[in-house]
């Protein structure tokens, strides 16, 4: 008879551990599974088997800061790891992740990926840049690139921006590859600048989580999969009010927040989550972390 029935079977053995080995397991990272996640990485799966055509599907991920964009790209790369290809030069990359450069700069977009992919960098001019990197995609036979925060690359002049975003749509012309890209509202914003840009890419939103059935099954998850010999019920009425008014509506730190908790159960012998627990565990909301920083605290 499983005497721990609010847990997953792969995380009942954990609990022979002790105190300070669980806490370590807790900031291990984890893939936590939802419906929408799920959506998500289909409509992903869609993109890279679309034959390769002169005007190629693109994807926005739109989404609050710390509401699961990067895991979902990475998750998504992950189901799709280059092949060695032992018999050829080269090893062959369907998809590719790389994070946005800093600024809508064209020479430093492709120094990005040539180091995402650590080929050598031409130290010479642009074009030689360009040229080497549409070998490498060539090369490397990329179908789909995942750049992830492009709302940071978009930060500048709005001549810059169209500059950079003809970068973009001349990679995918050249190479008929198709993009994923990740990053806030301001992204939305920024392509908005160019009707063809706009038009190419699709937007994916992640809204913030709400009170609802998908949000207490969640709960029910990660409550699976903290190493707690106690059930917490994390789902139910007031407790999920509580951790929902906390994260305020974005899975990272819903993550956050469940782990310093599980964290402060476990060597307070508490042994569960509850109220006390959540309000003593440390963790600090977004909005009183903005008004600490702006207090100068």
């Amino acid at each position: 008879m499983n005497s721990y029935p609010h847990l997953h079977k792969n995380c009942i053995e954990k609990l022979e551990w002790d105190a300070e080995a669980r806490v370590k397991d807790i900031a291990q990272p984890r893939w936590i599974g939802y419906p929408r996640a799920h959506e998500v990485l289909q409509r992903f799966d869609d993109i890279l088997v679309h034959p390769r055509v002169s005007r190629m599907p693109n994807l926005m991920l739109i989404g609050r800061t710390n509401n699961g964009k990067t895991e979902l790209l990475r998750k998504f790369c992950q189901q799709h790891l280059p092949d060695p290809n032992s018999s050829g030069d080269s090893f062959i990359a369907p998809v590719m992740y790389m994070q946005a450069p800093p600024s809508p700069n064209e020479s430093d977009l492709y120094v990005q990926i040539l180091n995402s992919l650590y080929e050598r960098v031409p130290a010479s001019s642009i074009s030689a840049k360009r040229s080497r990197v549409i070998d490498v995609l060539r090369t490397i036979e990329l179908k789909v690139l995942c750049i992830d925060e492009l709302h940071n690359s978009l930060a500048g002049s709005s001549v810059k921006q169209q500059n950079f975003l003809n970068t973009l749509k001349y990679l995918g012309n050249e190479l008929k590859i198709s993009f994923i890209a990740s990053g806030t509202e301001d992204l939305l914003r920024a392509t908005s600048i160019d009707t063809q840009i706009q038009n190419r890419f699709e937007p994916i939103l992640l809204k913030k989580w709400t009170l609802t059935k998908e949000f207490r099954q969640l709960l029910r998850t990660f409550e699976s999969i903290l190493p707690l010999k106690r059930p917490s019920k994390l789902y139910s009425g007031l407790l999920s009010k509580k951790i929902l008014a906390l994260s305020e509506g974005t899975i990272g730190e819903l993550s956050s927040l469940l782990n310093k908790a599980t964290v402060y159960a476990i060597r307070s012998g508490s042994e569960c989550i509850d109220i006390e627990v959540l309000s003593n565990c440390g963790y600090i909301s977004p909005s009183d972390r903005i008004r600490d920083s702006a207090l100068g605290i």
